[in-house]
């Protein structure tokens, strides 16, 4: 094994016992010794990859980012031609794997927020690029926007282990958000165009303002 496989296992070792750790003793517990003896490798070892405890959380949240943006450009790619909302129908699948996979991996997303809350910036940044997308092409944005909303809440709750709901309640509720068509009929004109702008788009001319007679002397 050379010398960059040698480095990339002990990197990977060293987070999934970071992740392990988290789940089992919370982040609070997180430290680089602990993760030296969760994975077997030396506290030298450790520090030859990560050189403080915010740099194993800054690698978790990237790697966890990573994973999901992944996940976002291939299921982008197979609905955009098929979907009216691309971009919130991406979303809401997205926000459902996150629900359904294993939560030990997600609470480091958590546990990254908790200890250093500057951390979540560049998460913060891209999820409100695409608030701005979902938005832009929906022809009800408030309704896309609900839909996204409810999606995230099932996900919080999942989570943090709050949902009083099964595991077969969640996806059917998932199902849901990402029908369209049962959210149609719900949907009211975005009141984004002024009066001028629909006039335009409808060709018609505005009416002239009845002139006023003036009154003889």
């Amino acid at each position: 094994m050379d010398n960059a496989s040698r480095s990339e296992r002990s990197r990977n070792a060293a987070l999934e016992a970071a992740i392990a750790i988290i789940a089992r003793d919370g982040p609070g517990r997180l430290t680089l010794d602990a993760i030296a003896r969760e994975s077997g490798l030396s506290k030298g070892g450790v520090m030859h990859q990560f050189r403080t405890k915010e740099a194993v959380l800054k690698a978790l949240l990237e790697r966890q980012m990573d994973h999901f943006e992944e996940f976002s450009t291939r299921y982008m790619a197979k609905v955009s031609e098929t979907s009216a909302h691309p971009n919130l129908a991406t979303q809401l699948a997205t926000v459902q794997e996150a629900a359904t996979s294993p939560n030990s991996a997600a609470l480091a997303l958590v546990a990254a927020m908790v200890e250093n809350p500057g951390l979540m910036v560049l998460p913060r940044e891209r999820e409100m690029k695409r608030v701005e997308a979902i938005k832009a092409e929906a022809d009800d944005p408030e309704l896309a926007l609900l839909r996204w909303a409810a999606a995230r809440g099932l996900l919080l709750s999942s989570l943090f282990g709050m949902s009083p709901l099964s595991k077969d309640e969640h996806q059917r509720l998932f199902a849901r958000l990402l029908d369209d068509d049962q959210w149609r009929p719900l949907e009211k004109p975005a009141k984004s165009l002024t009066t001028k702008a629909r006039t335009a788009k409808s060709g018609a001319a505005p009416a002239a303002k009845a002139a006023t007679p003036r009154k003889r002397a």
